[in-house]
């Protein structure tokens, strides 16, 4: 009777110290996963706050469209300001000074746009069109007033196209309202140019 109580009791411990054992390996995997879900092991797999506040909020037609359309209104500007420096007429002058103040504008709605939609625009202009600016300031008079009316022209023509296009693909309704209001001004000065171009 004394041998089975003292088998009895080596069994208990042993059972007692395999159920210790394993709550204990329970804990520690419990732990281990709560440490892995508390440490930044997981942020790794997702975004953190400050990444997505970065991300675009527009597509890439939208992107596109606001670089081409940023570094358009800065050489509009720069080329506005040389035709009230070097143009041979008045008319051209004029022309100038209301491309500086309407691009400066409309430069303006698009950094703000741009800022809104977590966009980043160009700070200048592209190659080509530096190109064209620094042709363009090498001239006076009426070498100038030839080359930068013809220029405006196709400038015009060319951003009057592309911003009908961009409303037709572009779905954010802030955009469509910024080219529809952009879009008549743009027609005002293509009216203006054509009508300088007619007279020269």
């Amino acid at each position: 009777m004394k041998k089975l109580s003292l088998a009895s009791l080596i069994i208990g411990a042993i059972f007692f110290a395999a159920c210790n054992g394993s709550s204990s390996s329970d804990t520690m995997n419990s732990d281990t996963t709560t440490n892995m879900t508390s440490s930044g092991d997981t942020s790794q797999m997702m975004p953190s706050s400050a990444d997505t506040s970065k991300m675009a909020m527009v597509g890439d037609d939208a992107k596109d469209f606001s670089k081409e359309a940023a570094q358009g209104g800065m050489m509009e500007v720069q080329l506005g300001n040389l035709a009230m420096k070097n143009g041979g007429t008045q008319a051209v002058k004029d022309f100038g000074k209301m491309m500086v103040d309407d691009h400066t504008k409309i430069n303006d709605q698009m950094k703000d746009l741009a800022s809104k939609k977590n966009v980043d625009l160009p700070a200048t202009v592209s190659d080509d069109q530096q190109k064209d600016i620094d042709k363009l300031s090498k001239e006076t008079g009426k070498e100038f007033d030839k080359d930068y009316v013809s220029m405006m022209v196709k400038d015009h023509k060319d951003d009057i196209d592309a911003f009908k296009k961009a409303q037709d693909k572009i779905s954010d309704n802030d955009y469509k309202t910024f080219i529809s209001n952009a879009l008549p001004t743009l027609q005002k000065h293509l009216d203006a140019i054509e009508a300088i171009h007619k007279k020269m």
